[in-house]
């Protein structure tokens, strides 16, 4: 979002193309009308959803899937020196802002999803209604999470990817705050003590500010939006790491790797109990 924001605040989207009905699910009729001509009065996040703001009173619900990319050419402000490129098979949606920058939702998968909703009414839509709150707000805090995660029968890892219990959380970011916070992915959430949850709070937040200072990790398809990658994947304690020694001082232990609901964990079984 934060590589969007420049080219696309304020102004008006001279031209939106859409080259398919649909991705994960169907786009909204018109979709291509409804967003020709709108200005963008401003770009928020919501857990893995990035919203524009519209001035016809709509709001372009974005989420880009495990493999969706927004990336931006033409940008005439100097940031972005990428020249248009051709365009790609799985360019899905693309929108020519006014200013001469163009942004293109590429989704090899076709696992993302867009959506037009009114923006008064956002806090409803199904996709939002049901998220629990940003890792980094205010209302995402030690209490908070002890009593989200008291009673819970599931993984902490499951319970931390759970969108209704925090927010916009991911499998890399998961893995390397169990690891800092010397929690067994495999240990049941209801079962960690009050202490160690509540110190999970920090070491999220800590995980995050440092990936989105990196620019993320880019891993197969990630890309930031001027095309560059993230650097963070550098910085990985555990994942994907299988194999390799703990980095835990005196440890000589391995990361090991294992499924959990279809998911990879990667820890080490002596430094995470």
């Amino acid at each position: 979002m934060r590589g969007l924001a420049p080219v696309m605040e304020g102004q008006k989207i001279a031209l939106a193309q859409v080259n398919r009905p649909d991705l994960r699910w169907p786009f909204p009729p018109n979709m291509a009308d409804r967003l020709t001509g709108a200005r963008v009065l401003q770009l928020r996040r919501r857990s893995k959803y990035i919203l524009a703001d519209l001035d016809t009173e709509e709001t372009l619900l974005i989420h880009l899937g495990m493999s969706g990319r927004m990336m931006v050419s033409g940008d005439p402000m100097g940031r972005f020196v990428y020249k248009h490129p051709p365009r790609e098979k799985h360019d899905h949606v693309v929108l020519d802002m006014e200013n001469g920058a163009r942004i293109t939702f590429n989704d090899a998968r076709r696992v993302g999803a867009m959506d037009l909703v009114t923006t008064r009414a956002q806090d409803v839509h199904k996709l939002i209604t049901v998220l629990g709150p940003e890792p980094l707000g205010n209302d995402f805090n030690e209490t908070y999470l002890i009593g989200a995660f008291a009673g819970k029968n599931t993984p902490v890892k499951a319970a931390l990817l759970d969108q209704r219990i925090v927010a916009g959380l991911g499998n890399i970011y998961v893995c390397e705050a169990l690891f800092r916070a010397g929690v067994s992915p495999r240990r049941k959430a209801g079962r960690i003590s009050k202490p160690r949850v509540a110190g999970l709070v920090p070491i999220i937040r800590d995980v995050l500010n440092e990936a989105i200072a990196a620019g993320g990790s880019s891993l197969r398809d990630y890309r930031q939006a001027d095309g560059e990658l993230g650097y963070f994947q550098h910085n990985f304690d555990v994942y994907g790491r299988e194999g390799g020694a703990c980095k835990t001082d005196g440890c000589g232990d391995v990361v090991r790797r294992i499924v959990q609901s279809g998911r990879s964990s990667f820890y080490c079984a002596s430094c995470q109990r």
